[in-house]
C-alpha cells in the first residue's frame, strides 16, 4: 500500500506511510478503514444526502481504549478530527474531508437499572436503541423527535424532545459522562468530579472531547396520547391564533408542536401534533381545546412512547437533501404569524417544513447559566427544513429556507438551537448568548489547541473566542 494524503488540522497535506497507517491499525480492536476498503462508502454516509465527504482515514471504535488511541495519533501527526456518532447532524460534520474520522457508531452498549432509574450508555446509539432498553422497564428519558437521532449529539447540544416539558432537556437528565479530552485523557465528568467540564458538556456540543459513555436519569413514561391533528390551510391564521393562546395554559405533561406541511393527498395544510405523557383520560380534555377548533383529519390516538418516537421517521427520512436554517421566537404575534403562512406557501418542495417547537414546562424553568444551553423561559424554536432530492434543485430549495429565514428575522431573539444549525454561519454566539465567554475559557483550558474543531465550533478565548464566533 503506497503513503496517503491527508489534511492536517492547520489545513495542510501530509503523507502518511503505511507503516505509520498500520501502526494505528495495531492500536485499534475496531477495523480501520480507507478508501476503496470494503465498508468505508458506507460508513461515511450520514443522515443528510448533500454531506459526500470523503476522510482520509476512518476508526470504527471498539471502545473507549480505541478513542484515546485516535486522538493520540492524530495529535502525533497533527491530523484534522471529525466524530461521528449517529450522524444524524444536519451539518454534516460528523465526516470531513481527508482527515481522521472517528467514528462511534460500533459502541452500542446499554446497562438500564430499573431500581435506581438510571441508565449507562454508549455513544453509538440512537434514540431508537436506547429507547426499547429502557421502555423494556417502563422508563426513558427526554430523546428528541426521531428515532434514528443518535443519543450523544442531541445531549450535547441540549436535547429538545417530547418529554422536555415534563422532564426537561436530554442534557437536564444527563448524570455524568466518560470523556477523552484534546490532550488524550479520559475523564469523568459530573456534579462531583470536574463540574466545570459537566457544565459545558450540557449544551456545549462536541467541543470539549469525545463522549465515550453517558449516563442518565430515567423516568417513569407509559402508553401516551399522540398524533396528528389537520386544519385546512386557509384556516392557518385563524389556528396558529388560537394556538398562542391554548399553549401558555396547557400542562407540562402535553407537548403541542405546529408547522405548515404538506399533507399525503397533496394539500398544504397546518398541522398541530399534540404528544400528552401520562393518564390517557387526561390526555384526552388536555387535547380536547384542539378538537373543539374542528381539525379536518384527526389522527391523535394511544400509543406506546415507542411508537410516539418513531411517528415521524418516515417524515424525514435519511438520504435526502437537506439545509434547514432556524431561529428563536420570543413570541407569536401575528406579523409573525402572516409571515410564517406566506413562506409556507411559497415552499418549492412538498417534503419541506416550517415547525413552531415550543421551549416550556420543565424545560423553561432552568436557570440560563446552570448549564451550557442557554435558552431557557418560555419560547418557540422555529425550524425551516428544506428538503428535496433531486441535486439541480439544490440552489432553488436553500434559497427558500434563507429568504424565509430572512422574512422571519424581525421577529426573533437573536438566538438559535445548536443542533439545528446546519452549515458554518458564524451564528455560534447565537447559539450561547451570556454563556459564550464561559464556554471560550473552558475550551482553552480543555481543548487550548481548537482540537475538536469539525463542529459548530467555540475557540478558544486566547484565539478570539470570547470576543466572535467564527
Amino acid at each position: 500500500m503506497a503513503a496517503i494524503t491527508a489534511r492536517t488540522i492547520e489545513d495542510g497535506m501530509i503523507a502518511l506511510e503505511r507503516k505509520t497507517i498500520d501502526d494505528l491499525r495495531g492500536r485499534l480492536r475496531g477495523p480501520l478503514l480507507l478508501s476503496g476498503d470494503s465498508g468505508y462508502d458506507e460508513a461515511r454516509k450520514v443522515y443528510n444526502g448533500m454531506i459526500d465527504r470523503r476522510p482520509a482515514l476512518i476508526a470504527r471504535c471498539a471502545g473507549a481504549s480505541d478513542v484515546i488511541a485516535c486522538v493520540q495519533f492524530a495529535r502525533e501527526h497533527h491530523l484534522l478530527v471529525s466524530v461521528r456518532g449517529g450522524g444524524h447532524s444536519v451539518a454534516g460534520n460528523a465526516v470531513c474531508d481527508d482527515g481522521l474520522m472517528i467514528d462511534l457508531s460500533s459502541m452500542r452498549g446499554i446497562r438500564v437499572d430499573p431500581v435506581g432509574r438510571k441508565v449507562r450508555a454508549e455513544p453509538g446509539l440512537t434514540w431508537g436503541d436506547f429507547d426499547r432498553e429502557t421502555q423494556a422497564f417502563g422508563l426513558a428519558t427526554t430523546g428528541g423527535l426521531f428515532s434514528p437521532t443518535g443519543i450523544a449529539g442531541l445531549t450535547l447540544g441540549g436535547g429538545l424532545g417530547w418529554l422536555h416539558g415534563l422532564h426537561g432537556l436530554a442534557c437536564d437528565n444527563l448524570l455524568s459522562a466518560d470523556v477523552v479530552t484534546a490532550d488524550g485523557r479520559l475523564l469523568t465528568a459530573s456534579d462531583a468530579e470536574n463540574p466545570d467540564l459537566f457544565w459545558a458538556l450540557r449544551g456545549g456540543g462536541g467541543n470539549f472531547g469525545i463522549a465515550t459513555s453517558l449516563e442518565y436519569r430515567l423516568h417513569p413514561v407509559g402508553p401516551v396520547l399522540a398524533g396528528e391533528l389537520i386544519y385546512p390551510i386557509a384556516r392557518a391564521a385563524e389556528v396558529l391564533r388560537f394556538y398562542r393562546e391554548f399553549l401558555p395554559g396547557t400542562p407540562d405533561a402535553l407537548r403541542t408542536d405546529i408547522g405548515v406541511v404538506t399533507a399525503p393527498d397533496g394539500d398544504l395544510v397546518i398541522g398541530i401534533i399534540p404528544s400528552y405523557v401520562g393518564a390517557i383520560a387526561e390526555g384526552e380534555r388536555a387535547v380536547e381545546p384542539l378538537r373543539r377548533l374542528g381539525p379536518s383529519a384527526d389522527m391523535v390516538r394511544p400509543m406506546t412512547y415507542l411508537g410516539l418516537q418513531t411517528m415521524l421517521d418516515e417524515l424525514l427520512p435519511a438520504g435526502r437533501r437537506n439545509y434547514w436554517k432556524s431561529s428563536i421566537l420570543p413570541a407569536l404575534d401575528d406579523g409573525a404569524i402572516e409571515t410564517l403562512i406566506a413562506c409556507g406557501r411559497a415552499s418549492p418542495s412538498p417534503t419541506s417544513l416550517l415547525t413552531l417547537e415550543p421551549i416550556c414546562g420543565a424545560a423553561s424553568r432552568v436557570s440560563p447559566d446552570a448549564t451550557a444551553f442557554p435558552h431557557r423561559g418560555d419560547s418557540y424554536s422555529l425550524l425551516l427544513l428544506a428538503t428535496w432530492t433531486d441535486p439541480a434543485a439544490t440552489d432553488r430549495h436553500i434559497r427558500w429556507a434563507r429568504e424565509t429565514w430572512e422574512a422571519m428575522q424581525p421577529f426573533t431573539a437573536g438566538r438559535v438551537y445548536v443542533n439545528y444549525l446546519s452549515d458554518g454561519e458564524g451564528r455560534v454566539l447565537e447559539a450561547y448568548g451570556a454563556n459564550y465567554t464561559r464556554l471560550a475559557a473552558l475550551k482553552t483550558k480543555y481543548d487550548p489547541e481548537n482540537f475538536f474543531r469539525v463542529n459548530q465550533n467555540i475557540r478558544p478565548a486566547a484565539e478570539g473566542g470570547g470576543r466572535s464566533a467564527a
